[in-house]
């Protein structure tokens, strides 16, 4: 069985984690992921073309304009929408107000139109359910292979600790937007030193950063040389929509987390037990210094971490789910088209003047 999934590019990280991490799975169950990174201009019709020879068209995040979704629906047997951002809003650094009726008129006629979403969080979800039957919408959280990432060992104590922060460099505001909370760690802890993996460093004065440029085949060992994973997410309704990808990937590679309590954060990290919620910068000086000083503690709550993602947010348990859900999908459309068999046309009888079997 084809599934088609028509993607911003192959390298994007939400194709990444939320599909192509499942493909093998998804193979497994007789379902075969094919990419196709959207085109620009006129080559995008091909794309949208493309749908008809596909049992199930995965679309995601794309907000398309009314005449391509229009013409997707009609190409596509089964449509599916993934969504893994509060897409219907500017995000929390746009010059422009989050409120976007045009974005929010496109996610509404996109839900409208696919027979399922996949909702990486559940206020997607419930925002989603708004527009269309809540049986179509499915929360399918973001999820990795634990197997990839080795797991830290944590023996540095106080200063010498290293804090990680692990994104793209679009994020990158977001961490400079927490310079206060930085700023008064690194005044409780002077040496203590930020591995940024990425592409790019952020301005933060008074706090020593150290660029680990990103690859895939170096993040998952970099983040496991390091001892803390930090994540700050704006308090408004775009960061409602984040999955929280850079916490799971704390986790799984046995990093206690210290984030602030908005959205995700509050669901996946688990105060005392796999890090801290912080708020003010004291907060914050105090949980990674209380981290810092005690390896074992840090120990401890990596475990927990990891072993979390293993239970809650491993791709080896999510695939056959997802696999089971589309499986289903396409036997509801069958059952609503059923295919014309050769023996089933009608055709005209000249003599009687009728139609017949």
């Amino acid at each position: 069985m084809r599934v088609l999934a028509l993607i911003e590019s192959a390298g994007h990280v939400c194709y990444r984690y939320r599909l192509n991490a499942l493909a093998w799975d998804l193979a497994q169950e007789g379902l075969f992921l094919e990419a196709r990174p959207f085109g620009k201009g006129l080559a995008r019709i091909a794309d949208l073309l493309a749908a008809r020879r596909a049992e199930i068209v995965i679309l995601q995040r794309k907000l398309l304009p009314a005449w391509q979704l229009a013409l997707l629906r009609r190409m596509a047997k089964c449509l599916v929408y993934d969504v893994d951002d509060a897409l219907f809003r500017r995000d929390s650094f746009s010059s422009k107000p989050q409120h976007s009726t045009d974005r929010l008129g496109r996610f509404r006629s996109t839900v409208r139109a696919a027979d399922a979403v996949l909702a990486g969080n559940d206020y997607l979800a419930q925002f989603a359910s708004v527009f269309t039957h809540p049986n179509r919408v499915h929360l399918v959280p973001t999820s990795l292979d634990p197997g990839w990432y080795p797991t830290a060992i944590h023996e540095r104590i106080g200063s010498q600790v290293r804090l990680a922060w692990i994104g793209q460099s679009a994020m990158l505001p977001s961490l400079a937007a927490s310079r206060e909370r930085l700023t008064a760690i690194s005044r409780r802890l002077p040496d203590v030193t930020l591995w940024v993996i990425c592409d790019a460093l952020p301005n933060i004065a008074g706090l020593r950063c150290e660029l680990r440029p990103w690859t895939t085949d170096t993040e998952t060992g970099e983040l496991a040389a390091a001892d803390i994973g930090i994540s700050w997410l704006c308090n408004d309704l775009w960061s409602l929509g984040k999955c929280g990808l850079k916490v799971l990937q704390y986790m799984a590679a046995g990093l206690p987390v210290v984030a602030n309590p908005v959205g995700i954060h509050r669901k996946l990290v688990v105060p005392g037990e796999t890090g801290f919620l912080a708020e003010t910068p004291d907060e914050w000086a105090d949980a990674v210094s209380r981290l810092a000083e005690d390896p074992v503690l840090r120990s401890r709550m990596g475990t927990a971490a990891r072993r979390r993602v293993e239970a809650e947010f491993n791709v080896c348990r999510l695939g056959p789910q997802l696999a089971g859900l589309l499986r289903n999908l396409v036997g509801r459309h069958e059952a609503t088209h059923p295919k014309v068999s050769a023996s089933d046309t009608c055709h005209f009888e000249p003599t009687s003047g009728k139609w017949a079997r």
